[in-house]
């Protein structure tokens, strides 16, 4: 029984989920602090204020929450984007090339490429 457990847990892919969980939770204060003390403040000096909360409320209904969601989420896709994605691809492109490692490129499927050949003769002959 504790060897299935312990062959579980070295498992490469749960010990990568552990890791992630953890850097994904210290990364996310990162994120929140970038987007409430630098990005939305910037918005604030646009916009006159740091939210959209009181923004489009009609009674009860307050469309402005909704607004300042959205333009958070946006901000902290954008955040991960720029400041995790694109450099960690660029840094994987610089190993890649060190390396050798070349991408292949995706098979073309026979068939497309038979009627993308009949198409071009079709055009020759117009």
């Amino acid at each position: 029984m504790l060897k299935g457990f312990k062959e579980f847990m070295m498992k490469g892919n749960v010990v990568d989920l552990a890791v992630a969980v953890v850097i994904g939770t210290a990364f996310a204060a990162v994120v929140k602090a970038l987007v409430d003390s630098v990005l939305m403040p910037l918005i604030s000096m646009l916009f006159g204020t740091p939210n959209f909360d009181d923004f489009l409320v009609f009674g009860q209904v307050k469309f402005g929450v909704f607004l300042t969601a959205v333009v958070t989420f946006v901000l902290v896709a954008a955040a991960v984007y720029f400041v995790v994605v694109l450099p960690m691809n660029k840094m994987i492109e610089r190993r890649n090339r060190r390396l050798g490692i070349v991408e292949e490129e995706e098979a073309i499927d026979p068939q497309i490429l038979l009627l993308t050949e009949i198409r071009d003769s079709l055009q020759t002959r117009l």
